[in-house]
C-alpha cells in the first residue's frame, strides 16, 4: 500500500513536470498521425483489401499495423527520454532522493505515465480503424468486441517496451545519446518483426505483432512473458539506482 501511495505521490509530480514540455503535443500529433495511416490507405488502396476474404480488422491490421506500430514505439523512446531528460536537465533524480517519498518510485510512476500516455495515440488508433472498417466493409458481428481485443494485446505489447527504454533512459544524462540508442533500437527491431515466436518476445520487436497471428495459448504466453519482462526492468533499475546512491 504504501510503494503504491508512494508511486501515485511522485507520477503527481511528473504530472507538473510535463506541462512545461512537449510531452502531451507529441502523443497527440503522434497519434492522429498513426491514426491517418489506415485512413489514406483505404482511401487511394481500397479496392486491393476490400476484395479480399476475411476479417475486416484483421485485414486493415495486416495492411496497415507494421507502420502505426513503428510510430507508437518511436512515440515511446521520445516519452521516455522526455520523462528522465526532466530529471537530470534540473537535478530532479538528487531532489527526489531528498523528499519523503521513496525515490524507488520514480521509475514505476514513470512508467504508469508512459503507459497511460499510450491510451490516446491508440484510441486516434481503434477510431480510426473502426471508420474504416464501418466505411469500406459489410458489417461485421462483434467488430467492437475483436477490435477492443486486438488493440488491448498491442497496448500490452507496449508495456514492456515502455519499460526498457524508461530503463535506457534512466542510465543515459545526455538526451540525444538516448534518444539516438532509442531510434536505433527501433529500426533494429524493425527486422525481427517477422520471426518465430521468440523474436516477439523482444521488447522492441513485440509490438510489431498482432492478436490474430497466435493461438490462444500462444497469445497468453506472450501477455506473460511481457509481463515478466516488466517485473525484470524494474527490479533492474533498482539495482542501478542502489548503485548510482553508493557512488555519489
Amino acid at each position: 500500500m504504501t510503494a503504491a501511495i508512494n508511486t501515485i505521490q511522485l507520477s503527481a509530480l511528473e504530472t507538473r513536470k510535463l506541462k512545461r514540455t512537449g510531452y502531451v503535443p507529441a502523443f497527440l500529433g503522434g497519434g492522429v498521425l498513426a491514426g491517418l495511416v489506415p485512413v489514406l490507405n483505404m482511401a487511394v488502396r481500397s479496392e486491393i483489401y476490400v476484395t479480399q476474404s476475411g476479417s475486416p480488422f484483421q485485414i486493415l491490421m495486416d495492411a496497415n499495423w507494421q507502420l502505426m506500430a513503428q510510430l507508437n514505439i518511436l512515440l515511446l523512446v521520445c516519452g521516455a527520454c522526455i520523462l528522465y531528460h526532466t530529471e537530470y536537465a534540473e537535478n530532479g533524480i538528487q531532489r527526489a532522493e531528498t523528499l519523503p517519498m521513496k525515490a524507488s518510485g520514480l521509475f514505476p510512476g514513470k512508467l504508469c505515465i508512459l503507459f497511460c500516455s499510450c491510451l490516446l495515440p491508440l484510441c486516434l488508433e481503434t477510431l480510426s480503424l473502426l471508420f474504416c472498417c464501418v466505411r469500406y466493409f459489410p458489417r461485421e458481428p462483434e467488430l467492437g468486441s475483436i477490435l477492443l481485443k486486438g488493440i488491448g494485446f498491442e497496448l500490452a505489447l507496449l508495456l514492456p517496451t515502455a519499460a526498457a527504454m524508461l530503463f535506457l533512459s534512466s542510465l543515459c544524462r545526455n538526451l540525444w545519446m538516448c534518444l539516438g540508442t532509442g531510434v536505433i533500437l527501433v529500426f533494429f527491431s524493425s527486422m525481427l518483426r517477422f520471426g518465430d515466436f521468440l523474436m516477439a518476445v523482444i521488447p522492441f520487436a513485440a509490438p510489431y505483432r498482432m492478436l490474430h497471428q497466435f493461438s490462444s495459448a500462444e497469445a497468453w504466453l506472450l501477455l506473460s512473458a511481457a509481463a515478466a519482462e516488466v517485473v525484470l526492468f524494474y527490479a533492474a533499475e533498482m539495482i542501478y539506482t542502489k548503485l548510482r546512491r553508493s557512488i555519489q
